[in-house]
């Protein structure tokens, strides 16, 4: 049983050892493991799914979409279908970000204990975790640990001697960006083409082979064991603001110590960047920062003291999406930043509507021709008409809404640098003979 005498302050990381394995099961319950599944086992489904609630659990995949409202609407009681499915998106391909690599490689059976509780509370007695394909070690630390979860009664039949049955499958994916959107993801796992299926129905009701499925994200689902385990008032006390828990944050960029750290959900941008990741190296200015990853838009200096919540990073002008920040500094052509961007935007389109299908690529080449000095005066028009274009409610899904994130507000807070690169190409063709 747990050695564990008080709650811990930072639990999804609690258990994990920089530079070695992750706990094998025996260990794994010595320090608290598996208490929050026979807790749940002791409780109704339906009142897992409103500790959720009163938790203030909000997905951490990027949405930010509450758990608990979203298991909810998942149909329950003798007229619901028998068979449903809990899906784990671990297919994490957002540039910048590598926080559910962080926890599988870490501590797996916390996760396998989250989707297992997870599959309890909606009724699901079958789970899938759609991993990346290039996540080598977390697909082996998987394996490893659900071997030993169906060798010791934590998977399979009758789980520590109840009447739940619970299966759960490691699929590793071809890898593309799109299977982030949950439908994307549920037809790349039933064998189809990986491209977003028209809603309603929503999952909830009509997802995996036709029946209700639940997809949720990595890290969302490794906080379910210990909600439930040390209770909802006690996971809201985590954080600094009225979104509960603690959230792994993360930056990349030219930082003295780029990483990623579990913080307490609310923690302020100058608090990430200047205490964990050490600030900006040797002579670097910060320019402005992407808060949740390639598909959120930039933010400046003046958000450093703005918390890393929700609410707040909304009320900034962007989105906190995964809370990974990737940082611009002044010596970094923001430009070809962007382009960078827009580039694996346009590679990672599934090819489903017009707009995102040629609008990216166009976009792409009209930014690689200003960053090489071959853009026209009017390259800057079309760039705005483009982020309005692809814009929310002009394509199929949020791919290209997403896309056009970084771009519109880098033509916003570095206005300069875009009109510099055209008068520049303009000159340059004027000289020309």
């Amino acid at each position: 049983m747990s050695a564990r005498t008080s709650p811990p302050s930072k639990p999804l990381t609690d258990r994990i050892r920089p530079n070695h394995p992750p706990y094998g099961l025996a260990d794994y319950e010595r320090h608290g493991g598996y208490q929050g599944l026979r807790a749940a086992l002791k409780m109704s489904p339906q009142d897992v799914t409103a500790l959720m609630k009163s938790a203030g659990l909000r997905g951490r995949g990027g949405a930010g979409f509450p758990t608990g409202v979203k298991w909810s609407l998942v149909p329950m009681g003798e007229n619901a279908p028998k068979q449903k499915y809990i899906i784990a998106n671990g297919d994490e391909m957002e540039p910048g970000t590598f926080k559910d690599r962080l926890l599988l490689e870490g501590d797996p059976l916390q996760f396998i204990e989250g989707i297992t509780i997870g599959g309890y509370a909606i009724g699901a007695s079958i789970g899938y975790v759609f991993l990346r394909a290039e996540y080598v070690e977390a697909a082996r630390a998987l394996r490893k640990a659900i071997q030993e979860c169906y060798a010791r009664n934590r998977l399979g039949r009758n789980i520590l001697g109840s009447d739940f049955h619970f299966d759960l499958y490691l699929h590793t994916s071809a890898g593309r960006y799109i299977c982030g959107e949950e439908t994307a993801l549920i037809n790349s796992l039933e064998g189809k083409r990986a491209i977003p299926r028209a809603k309603p129905p929503f999952p909830a009701t009509s997802g995996l082979f036709g029946k209700p499925t639940v997809v949720n994200n990595i890290e969302t689902l490794c906080n379910v064991p210990h909600i439930v385990h040390y209770g909802a008032e006690w996971f809201r006390g985590l954080s600094k603001g009225k979104d509960g828990g603690t959230k792994i944050y993360g930056a990349s960029g030219k930082l003295r110590r780029p990483g990623a750290w579990e913080l307490p959900m609310g923690t302020t941008v100058r608090e990430i960047l200047e205490d964990h990741a050490g600030g900006l190296r040797a002579g670097l200015k910060l320019r402005g920062f992407l808060p949740g990853g390639a598909s959120t838009d930039f933010l400046t200096a003046e958000h450093l003291d703005v918390p890393m919540d929700f609410d707040s990073i909304a009320k900034a002008g962007s989105r906190m999406g995964t809370g990974m920040m990737i940082v611009l500094d002044d010596q970094t052509d923001v430009i070809g930043m962007v382009r960078n961007l827009e580039r694996f935007f346009a590679r990672e389109s599934c090819g489903w509507c017009t707009p995102c299908r040629d609008g990216l690529p166009w976009v792409e080449k009209i930014l690689a021709s200003l960053e090489a000095g071959q853009g026209r005066p009017e390259d800057l028009t079309i760039l705005r008409q483009m982020t309005r274009l692809l814009g929310p409610g002009r394509t199929f899904c949020a791919h290209a809404p997403g896309a056009m994130e970084p771009l519109q507000s880098a033509l916003g807070h570095f206005r300069l640098d875009f009109e510099r690169a055209a008068a520049r190409s303009a000159a340059v063709a004027g000289g020309r003979p």
